[in-house]
């Protein structure tokens, strides 16, 4: 396997552009997921690295090799497409086989390699059967098992999932990942979906608008997110944002939502007057019948082993995840006590986070 380094990525499409100075580097034997909605830049940038689009700027680096305007074929990677692209005249063992096939490999060492291949994936039973009349899950099985059989130096896969259905689709998060803790491969995982990132990902960049918004663990993501938009993405339900109007000294630790004061980490930045968010994750909040942020009930959703209770403030809508067991009329007032050690703060008008204390332990922790 590889490490591959992307610098300063751009694509433009006409006056369109699609991905903007990018950069960002897989180490050997690591899984990035290129996370956000359709549009974000995450499948033009896979299709950049893989050479299926040429780069208007920039450099892409495959093993310390310069491959940016290499041909697909000369860059020693294997792709996994959404639409599985399987031979539909062909059986399981000579879909796999082919790209052996295409090299001029012996038959000999073909049949061993889909061999292991198979048994790796545990789809040894269906080697000679067709692969029209397989299942989902199994035909994305197959298309892997295509992909992994030449031992390419890294694999690409764009929303290999996307055409599962929910159940197979658990399945198959559980089996990508443990499949790269087996042959420790270097992995670009393009998706939509934050839950596949979250579970499989070792690192994960946040695009939106051609731009890579954060780039880091899960973690640091969730729990440290860059800007308000990584802020809302990621999470279900996603960080509150409570606004006001202040000013921010360096050092300061407690900020006013009206008349309420809330502490916060540590500011590292000064800020002057302007509008400012809260932000708070929703397990980040209690109730309290002394906390002086007070709201109404506005609803909730039972969610088994908790609930999400929606509670309308001054500041606007704050969801709180909280005991399923825990009973709430609507239209009642309800205290919040928010973990202070948990708070991010952001400006509005640029959407990106206050430096602070919990960003520093980020950095350094």
């Amino acid at each position: 396997m590889a490490e591959i380094r992307v610098e300063n990525l751009r694509k433009q499409f006409g006056d369109f552009t699609a991905v903007e100075d990018s950069s960002f580097t897989v180490h050997d034997g690591e899984f990035l997921a290129l996370l956000g909605p359709s549009g974000c830049g995450k499948t033009t940038t896979l299709r950049m690295i893989a050479g299926l689009e040429l780069p208007t700027s920039g450099k892409i680096l495959l093993d310390d090799e310069d491959v940016t305007f290499n041909r697909a074929s000369a860059r020693d990677i294997a792709f996994v497409f959404q639409l599985f692209a399987l031979y539909p005249h062909m059986n399981v063992r000579k879909n796999i086989g082919f790209p052996l096939l295409s090299q001029g490999v012996a038959k000999a060492e073909i049949r061993k390699r889909v061999e292991e291949t198979a048994r790796l994936l545990q789809i040894g039973h269906i080697l000679d059967r067709s692969v029209s009349g397989l299942a989902g899950g199994d035909r994305q099985r197959v298309a892997l098992g295509r992909a992994i059989v030449r031992r390419p130096k890294c694999f690409l896969m764009d929303e290999p999932l996307g055409t599962l259905d929910a159940e197979f689709r658990e399945v198959m998060v559980h089996e990508l990942r443990e499949l790269h803790n087996r042959i420790h491969a270097t992995t670009v995982y393009v998706t939509h979906d934050q839950h596949e990132a979250m579970a499989m990902a070792d690192k994960i960049a946040v695009m939106n608008h051609g731009i890579i918004e954060q780039y880091g663990t899960p973690q640091e993501v969730y729990n440290r997110p860059a800007s308000m938009y990584v802020a809302d993405f990621i999470g279900s339900p996603p960080m509150n944002f409570l606004k006001f109007q202040s000013g921010l000294e360096s050092g300061a630790t407690t900020i006013r939502l009206g008349d309420v004061p809330i502490s916060v980490p540590e500011v590292h930045a000064v800020r002057e007057p302007g509008e400012l968010a809260l932000g708070v994750r929703p397990e980040h909040v209690r109730f309290s019948d002394t906390a002086p942020l007070r709201g109404a009930v506005y609803g909730s959703e039972y969610l088994g082993t908790n609930q999400i209770v929606s509670v309308e403030t001054a500041q606007g809508m704050v969801k709180a995840r909280v005991p399923a067991d825990l009973n709430f009329t609507i239209g009642e007032t309800v205290g919040l006590d928010l973990n202070s050690d948990k708070l991010s703060l952001f400006d509005c008008a640029s959407g990106k986070a206050v430096p602070s204390s919990l960003y520093a332990e980020a950095r350094h922790g």
